[in-house]
């Protein structure tokens, strides 16, 4: 395999399922299936032996849920990205899995096989990936939660508020400069000064800010 390659590890309990997966994963040269999970524990034991730069992890599995594996990586195995693969399609396990520290969310139903591989390569870049239907999900929980929001958008600016809801769509830095005209440097500064002002420090929890804020009503996020 190539250096470039994005290593892969996938947990679901189901074999037949991991191994449609992989076999959809494969098509892609650049991707290195290097483990498979059939449990929750099995799965954070193999991120730590394999470091993989993504874990496509399904929510119920024996031993430790998706979301309790999603939450461990972010400790145990810091550097793999995870990318939710579910059937469940309600809002509270949308929430709970963005809120355990997934950048991805995909349901087993409506993916198809191209839409996973971006998908992945979404997530490992570090940029979120939602479909507009599991966005809308999100959104709807979102509006549903009580409490103190912390700082709202009248503390950003013009050009920061585009930035952020080119993160909340899924865009790397490169695209969202492109799109907007200005350097990928300067796309960099306005994401510090986002967090920053926000005092939110990850891209799921900036994309859970914008979906908030309603600024991905009318987008799709993928």
């Amino acid at each position: 395999m190539s250096d470039q390659s994005i290593r892969i590890l996938l947990a679901d309990d189901h074999a037949l399922v991991r191994e449609g997966i992989r076999r959809v994963l494969e098509e892609e040269p650049q991707f290195e299936v290097v483990a498979e999970a059939a449990d929750g524990e099995e799965a954070v034991s193999l991120a730590r032996d394999h470091r993989p730069d993504v874990a496509v992890v399904d929510i119920t599995m024996p031993g430790a849920s998706g979301f309790e594996v999603t939450a461990r990586l972010k400790s145990e195995a810091p550097a793999t990205k995870v990318l939710i693969l579910s059937m469940h399609d309600d809002a509270e396990y949308v929430m709970k899995a963005v809120r355990a520290g997934a950048l991805g969310y995909l349901l087993k139903d409506e993916a198809g096989p191209g839409q996973l591989r971006e998908a992945v390569r979404t997530v490992h870049s570090g940029s979120s990936f939602f479909t507009s239907a599991v966005a809308a999900r999100l959104a709807a929980g979102l509006r549903g939660e009580d409490g103190d929001k912390g700082p709202g958008l009248e503390v950003l600016t013009a050009r920061e508020l585009d930035v952020l809801k080119g993160i909340a769509a899924g865009q790397s830095n490169k695209q969202i400069a492109a799109e907007l005209g200005i350097s990928r440097r300067t796309v960099e500064s306005h994401r510090e000064s986002l967090m920053r002002k926000l005092d939110i420090r990850t891209v799921a929890g900036l994309t859970r800010f914008a979906l908030d804020a309603g600024l991905l009503d009318d987008a799709a996020p993928y």
